[in-house]
């Protein structure tokens, strides 16, 4: 089971949710264990630095998105990697709200 089904289940209702993701891909826009707040959107919203809850051939991540090119999303970390080209039905929500986690100031 993935640790965004339940996170996913509520964007896919139009709620907003907090997760705290764990890992450290994202560093320096996201920690590990920040608080991350993700809202529904709309992809034609969406531009190039955006954070999003997505999945990338059955993975899911709150990575970013380094391009766009018409209708397809290209994911990847903030350390240089990339995860691959998805859809719109692919992203979930988008992060709106990132807020250090307490126990690592």
């Amino acid at each position: 089971m993935s640790w965004a089904k339940y996170a996913i289940e509520a964007l896919q209702q139009g709620k907003t949710v907090e997760i705290r993701p764990r890992g450290h891909s994202m560093r320096g826009k996201v920690n590990d264990g920040d608080r991350v707040t993700v809202a529904p959107c709309l992809p034609e919203a969406l531009r190039v630095g955006d954070i999003v809850l997505v999945r990338v051939r059955g993975t899911d991540f709150l990575h970013l998105i380094q391009a766009i090119d018409g209708e397809r999303f290209l994911i990847g970390n903030n350390r240089g990697g990339t995860n691959g080209w998805v859809g719109p039905n692919a992203l979930y929500g988008k992060a709106i709200q990132v807020r250090a986690d307490e126990a690592t100031q």
